[in-house]
């Protein structure tokens, strides 16, 4: 008859994703007639415990290339941005989220600049990133224990051997191969 044990042990109790698109305004030195060409580089970020559910706190950089001058002269301009986007996460088996919990955020898509303008000298950017969030907490596992039974065969030197062993050994047939 088999009983059960429980294992607490650490699992993954809540997984999600979510895109997020944001919207920054970055000032340059000169006056941007075209923009040539935007990238974003340097992401960094780190999920928390906010209150029961998670905030991922990250910040990138943006490097602008644009003409100005009437399109005669070009630079690239660079800028810092911060974001703090909140995720909602279910998790499973009725856990819930506490200090304890362990939060791994992975970027799934960098964060790409998907539109952008200049808007009386502002130029205005439009960033897309993807986000994967693993919530990492303590879990119970039941498994099946068997019984203390002592499931060991016995085994039997030379000199244990009984006589009814004697007769089987020499009741074989040793012609039987012939």
């Amino acid at each position: 008859m088999a009983n059960f044990k429980e294992i607490v042990t650490k699992a993954v109790v809540g997984k999600a994703k979510k895109t997020t698109t944001s919207h920054f305004q970055m000032n340059t030195n000169e006056r941007p007639d075209t923009v040539l060409g935007c990238w974003v580089i340097n992401h960094s970020f780190r999920g928390r415990n906010n209150n029961g559910s998670v905030l991922v706190s990250g910040e990138f950089d943006v490097n602008v290339w644009y003409s100005y001058e009437n399109d005669t002269k070009t630079t690239v301009s660079s800028a810092r941005f911060q974001y703090n986007d909140p995720m909602n996460i279910r998790l499973k088996d009725e856990q819930h989220l506490t200090d304890s919990s362990e939060i791994i955020v992975r970027s799934l898509r960098q964060p790409t600049v998907t539109n952008v303008t200049v808007d009386n000298g502002v130029v205005n950017l439009d960033i897309e990133k993807e986000l994967g969030i693993e919530v990492v907490g303590d879990t119970k596992l039941k498994v099946p224990v068997e019984d203390d039974e002592d499931d060991y065969e016995e085994i039997l030197d030379e000199e244990e051997i009984t006589t009814a062993d004697v007769e089987e050994i020499s009741n074989v047939d040793t012609e039987y191969l012939n």
